[in-house]
């Protein structure tokens, strides 16, 4: 079983007394660190079920700060490791006495698949980094529980496989690598090298990706795709209706043409320019279906179902979510139902290992100022994620459009969260608030008070709304006490009521406008007549 690391370490004194064990890794790294010894280490660490590799602490106890001046540009070096190992990768950088600590903090493993640097599943042996032993290797496959994909058909050959399917993983693959040497290569031997075909005979995953018509009609019936188009709510016949009960490298980019039929634009404006943005984003629509193609279960019967509305798309996929996934967690945990298939589209590009298809279906909906993705419906025998197509609020767009490219380069899902959030004024979901201190030192938000934060003056001039920003961020105490004052002396000789008062200071608690009334009263520039809900506030100059 994967034990995944967790500690509350957010010091560098805490890091000099972190117990010793596998989640740590402390490296001197006075001037320099090898880049491909760091991805190695993290490789390792995130198959051990992740932790934190600290660069300018030494390793032996009593650990000492000696600095480290490695990777000055720590983001470009934690998206350097996200592209190399496709797990989540975050960064801390302290000053201690002077002496700068930088920390990278690595996500653990998916759950059923070791993380690969150069091929490699890399795992420490005490302090010597080796490839993971095989025993170990088994033990992870056999967390996500049994590969039904990986099953051999019985009965099925070569001869179910559809020849166009091939050449379309054929070319896919070569388009990935540059390996030109697998032009050459004959059907059997390409089927072999991806592990679609073995001696024991053709898997299932074979026919769910390459699968000739009446092969999956005679061994698979329930692997195919319907898409249908409906141009109302009202129950009855769609105005469409296609099925494709054929191998997912020939329907793919089909479905993919049948939803950009009825692909409509909306515009919004900036300046003297009008741009356009699609109801359908083509690269979270292709996610959406490659996540429902690979991992949904193939031995429930029903299929796959695309239902495209004029706003929306709906995707239902059968089998329910893997043990232990939720809608709340699925952009932190990864279970891969069918590996041989996942390992198969990865291979040609279409899916990375880790799950990083569905961190891009939130990443671009947001960026798109759409409502996130909607799992309302899914239950234990289907998943049903819900795109919307509308866009709700076209500020959003300017809003990173103001952030710029460069430092959205190095955003991660969570920071279009955060953003998201903020800019709905809505609080920052507490699992996202460790990235609050990154946008902060970047110019992306500012924090009000300890448990506030607001997107930055900057962006909200951007996008003509500085006055949003100054309501949000509100008024000094002084100013608030001035504004309850005026009030109170415009309420003459009737007074103000409490109720009156919450109203001129709608952000604040009831508490809290009692507290500033009773300053008002102890600097002696107002007082009170009347008991409890009866109560009325006067001004001491009346």
């Amino acid at each position: 079983m994967l034990i995944q690391y967790a500690d509350n370490i957010n010091t560098v004194e805490e890091l000099l007394e972190a117990p010793e064990g596998e989640h740590y890794e402390f490296k001197e790294a006075k001037t320099r660190y090898d880049f491909d010894k760091l991805v190695k280490y993290a490789c390792a660490l995130s198959n051990s079920g992740g932790g934190k590799i600290v660069l300018g602490v030494t390793d032996k106890r009593p650990r000492q700060v000696v600095g480290s001046q490695a990777f000055t540009q720590p983001e470009r070096t934690r998206k350097g490791l996200i592209e190399r190992l496709h797990i989540r990768i975050d960064f801390q950088s302290y000053k201690y006495e002077g002496k700068r600590v930088l920390v990278f903090e690595v996500a653990s493993r998916p759950i059923g698949f070791p993380i690969q640097a150069g091929g490699i599943a890399w795992w420490r042996d005490g302090d010597d980094l080796v490839p993971m032993p095989e025993h170990i290797k088994h033990k992870i496959y056999e967390e996500s529980g049994h590969d039904f994909s990986a099953d051999i058909c019985e009965d099925a050959t070569i001869a179910d496989l559809d020849d166009e399917a091939i050449e379309i993983f054929r070319e896919r693959w070569i388009e990935k690598t540059g390996n030109s040497r697998l032009k050459n290569l004959s059907t059997e031997q390409l089927l072999r090298d991806c592990e679609a075909i073995t001696d024991a005979g053709t898997t299932y995953a074979a026919l769910i990706l390459f699968g000739k018509r009446a092969s999956l009609g005679r061994f698979l019936g329930q692997s195919e795709i319907i898409f249908e188009y409906r141009s109302k709510e009202a129950a009855g016949p769609a105005q469409q209706r296609e099925e494709f009960r054929v191998g997912f490298f020939a329907s793919f980019d089909k479905l993919w043409d049948l939803i950009n039929l009825r692909n409509d634009k909306q515009h919004y404006q900036e300046g003297f320019f009008v741009f356009d943005i699609p109801t359908f984003n083509e690269r979270v629509c292709r996610e959406a279906i490659l996540n429902a193609a690979s991992h949904r279960n193939y031995q429930y019967g029903g299929s796959i179902f695309i239902r495209q509305y004029p706003d929306r798309l709906e995707i239902d996929s059968p089998g329910g979510l893997p043990a232990d996934i939720t809608p709340d967690n699925i952009l932190n945990r990864q279970l891969p139902r069918n590996r041989r298939i996942a390992g198969i589209l990865s291979l040609c590009g279409l899916i990375e290992r880790a799950g990083q298809g569905m961190d891009l279906i939130y990443e671009l909906s947001i960026k798109d100022a759409k409502a996130l993705p909607d799992f309302d419906r899914t239950d234990a025998y289907n998943v049903v994620i819900t795109l919307n197509g509308t866009v709700i609020d076209d500020r959003l767009i300017k809003v990173f459009k103001e952030i710029g490219d460069e430092k959205l380069e190095y955003f991660t899902v969570e920071d279009f969260l955060v953003v998201n959030s903020l800019f709905y004024d809505q609080k920052i979901p507490k699992a996202l608030r460790s990235r609050a201190k990154r946008l902060i030192d970047i110019g992306v938000i500012e924090r009000v008070d300890r448990n506030r934060m607001v997107l930055a003056r900057s962006i909200y001039e951007a996008t003509g709304q500085a006055g949003v920003h100054t309501r949000l961020v509100g008024l000094d105490r002084n100013q608030n006490k001035e504004l309850i004052l005026n009030h109170i002396k415009n309420s003459g000789e009737h007074g103000a009521p409490l109720r009156e008062l919450q109203q001129v200071l709608p952000s604040h608690s009831k508490r809290q406008i009692q507290l500033l009334a009773q300053e008002l009263r102890g600097e002696g520039r107002i007082y009170t007549s009347g008991k409890a809900s009866g109560s009325r506030w006067y001004s001491a100059d009346i």
